[in-house]
């Protein structure tokens, strides 16, 4: 699997029920192990294969969004998200989700908004376990609209 845009987001985005802007909804991103199936029919975040280690809590971290970025003479509209990581952990990982936590489509049959694939396990042992988002952009930004 590469990294996906998760189906049910795509329908509750044109629904309206996903604000990504400072103060909006609350999107968390949870880590999973290379057991997990990972795919864009996935709703919602669950504990499926989750990752789990000492400095990691179920359901992940909450993400800071630095807003939307577009506009009417923008052609690519996209967000992009503050680094967040886990400190003093024993992690290993193959995969991400973020997902809504709070606001119009946060639920377990809802709220996915996409998949991170890493490409292999990552592991930290009593370390810094990071995930570093790409330059914000419209051509690299996690999430974008064209």
């Amino acid at each position: 699997m590469a990294n996906a845009i998760s189906n049910v987001f795509k329908d509750q985005l044109l629904k309206g029920n996903h604000n990504f802007q400072s103060g909006g909804d609350t999107y968390k991103i949870g880590l999973y192990t290379s057991s997990r199936t990972a795919a864009a029919t996935d709703a919602g975040y669950n504990t499926t294969n989750e990752a789990s280690g000492t400095g990691y809590t179920a359901a992940g971290n909450t993400l800071t969004t630095n807003g939307v970025t577009g506009g009417s003479s923008a052609s690519t509209a996209f967000i992009d998200f503050q680094d967040t990581s886990w400190t003093t952990a024993t992690i290993t990982a193959r995969y991400a989700l973020i997902y809504q936590s709070s606001g119009g489509a946060a639920s377990a049959s809802a709220g996915a908004v996409c998949w991170l694939d890493f490409g292999g396990d990552f592991a930290t042992t009593a370390g810094t376990f990071t995930i570093q988002f790409p330059a914000a952009g419209t051509s690299t930004a996690i999430i974008r609209l064209s």
